[in-house]
């Protein structure tokens, strides 16, 4: 049997390629898709070998109908609470979604992407808290920086921050955070360079803390980062570790000034009170005793004045008053006895000096009065006879 004939082997004789497989047949292949299509989809042979399911076109468009369909499906997403959703048509812009259920056109065509808007983040400038790959302690090359009167600082800050615009968070900077820092680093150099030592190490923190959040929340506006910084703390400010001790020092010895100053203002508060109540006492007083004297005074000339017409009225009995008063005014201290005697054989059985003594002095105030006002008394004040003589015998009138 020639190799050509019906029931040969089809072997080439000639080219020895008679055991090679042919190049498949695309009508072979396309049929056995439809019958594994056919067998998925239910559909069976019969007895001829006939298939009775699925035509062929029909089953692949239920193919293609439920691809379609999942792919659909996959485009459903979920938003959390506290995130937005940033839809993208082929890396464009498209629109915010809030939370809950929300669908896009599945991947190629949309993506989204989930933005944290509630999340507290933060940095460290200066400093690294710690870490599996970071050490504790200060970033020198962060840290150290120079102030207005040229002496070094060493500054460490913590900024936090939250995403205000998720479409300006994805968009409109690279990389956020490494942006931010790179802000903050710019600003608090530019406030603390412009600002004394003394300033930033110990009154000043706070002013300076809200001037670089000012800062960086202006220049991260400009960039429309859609950041919005919550807070800048600053962690440490001293200075540099090789001069802390001497700076330790410095720092000792003012505050010994202030405490000085201190307590000698407390003393002033207390002393300068009392003196300004001394010499107000003493000008009161002096001027007490001014009016006393003036008053004294007065009253002298307006007694003399009374007294010189009542002299001009009766000069001999104003004159024995005059008499009799000067000599009680001079008598009135010692302790003279006398007694008033008419004939010369009286003689003193009392003590009467060594009873006075022991006994008060009985006197009469020495109260000017108005020989105006009291006329009648002074009339018989000079009508009685002395009686006080002194020790020598004589009487009141000299005699």
């Amino acid at each position: 049997m020639s190799w050509n004939e019906p029931g040969g082997d089809k072997k080439d004789p000639w080219s020895g390629r008679g055991d090679q497989k042919g190049p498949p047949d695309l009508d072979e292949a396309i049929r056995s898709l439809q019958e594994k299509l056919s067998g998925f989809f239910g559909g069976g042979k019969e007895g001829d070998g006939s298939s009775s399911g699925i035509p062929p076109l029909k089953s692949l468009g239920f193919v293609v109908v439920g691809a379609l369909a999942l792919w659909g499906l996959s485009g459903f997403y979920i938003v959390d609470e506290g995130t937005h959703g940033v839809e993208t048509r082929f890396g464009k812009y498209v629109a915010t979604t809030q939370s809950g259920l929300n669908w896009h056109f599945p991947a190629p065509i949309e993506r989204v992407n989930i933005v944290d808007v509630k999340q507290q983040r933060y940095i460290e400038v200066g400093y690294r808290s710690g870490g599996s790959d970071q050490a504790l302690g200060s970033v020198p090359k962060e840290a150290l920086m120079l102030t207005k009167d040229e002496n070094i600082v060493d500054v460490r800050l913590a900024v936090q921050y939250q995403v205000k615009d998720a479409k300006d968070f994805v968009f409109n900077v690279v990389n956020p955070a490494a942006t931010l820092k790179q802000v903050t680093e710019s600003a608090q150099r530019g406030v603390v360079g412009s600002s004394k030592m003394d300033f930033v190490l110990t009154e000043g923190r706070s002013e300076i803390v809200a001037q670089i959040k000012k800062e960086i929340q202006d220049v991260m506006d400009n960039y429309k980062s859609g950041i919005q910084v919550t807070s800048v703390n600053l962690q440490d400010a001293q200075p540099p570790e090789q001069v802390q001790n001497a700076f330790e020092d410095a720092i000792k010895a003012r505050e010994d000034q202030q405490r000085l100053i201190n307590e000698a203002e407390a003393y002033s508060n207390d002393v300068v009170p009392k003196a300004r109540g001394a010499a107000a006492r003493k000008i009161q007083e002096a001027e007490g005793y001014k009016e006393q004297v003036i008053a004294q005074a007065e009253g002298e000339s307006n007694r003399f004045s009374k007294l010189l017409t009542e002299y001009s009225k009766a000069p001999d009995v104003t004159r024995k008053r005059l008499y009799i008063e000067s000599m009680e005014s001079v008598l009135a201290e010692t302790n003279t006895v006398m007694v008033d005697v008419k004939g010369s054989n009286n003689m003193l059985y009392l003590p009467l000096d060594k009873m006075i003594q022991h006994q008060p002095s009985i006197q009469q105030p020495n109260v000017p009065q108005s020989t105006a006002e009291q006329p009648a008394q002074t009339a018989v004040e000079a009508a009685q006879p002395a009686v006080r003589t002194s020790t020598r015998g004589r009487d009141a009138r000299g005699r």
